[in-house]
């Protein structure tokens, strides 16, 4: 039986409320841009030259990669949805470091938001879209941006300022 001291620590509250606001700001968008504003029957929304409003059904994982077509490729991310939101929270749970566990928690918020998406639509909602001239950026979400950052922040927190403490 796991001991609940893995599964609850010292900075598990701010993870639990990073992953939760991030969750819930995610959501909020893809709710608007599908029900409210009903993006698949409406035109794009261009914000800048370089940046719109798209609507994209994304059935892989980052970059859509390992496109699922089946319900059950589509169900199996939903698992390593679910496992990968897990390893998160542990990790987070045994983590000493606040801003290790503030990385884990935006990163959390960001892989609930794809996973939410998953399991109601079978896909996730991509929407952000860059582009400059003939070059396109992939589209993404929030919930991307929360992943990269959150991840980003473990990098830097590993290179950097892990370095920093160790001297």
């Amino acid at each position: 039986m796991l001991k609940l001291k893995k599964l609850w620590g010292a900075h598990s509250p701010v993870v639990a409320k990073l992953a939760i606001i991030g969750l819930i700001i995610d959501q909020a968008i893809k709710i608007w841009l599908v029900h409210a504003y009903n993006m698949a029957e409406n035109a794009p929304i261009s914000l800048a030259p370089f940046l719109d409003i798209v609507l994209v059904w994304n059935k892989g994982v980052s970059y859509g990669l390992f496109q699922q077509d089946s319900a059950f490729g589509q169900w199996a991310l939903v698992g390593f949805t679910i496992l990968a939101s897990i390893a998160i929270w542990v990790w987070s749970a045994k983590s000493d470091n606040r801003f290790e566990a503030w990385c884990l928690g935006i990163i959390l918020g960001g892989a609930l938001g794809n996973g939410v998406d998953r399991a109601v639509y079978g896909q996730v909602v991509d929407y952000i879209h860059f582009h400059v001239g003939n070059f396109s950026w992939y589209v993404f979400n929030a919930a991307d941006v929360w992943i990269v950052l959150g991840a980003a922040g473990l990098i830097f927190e590993s290179l950097i300022i892990g370095k920093t403490k160790k001297t």
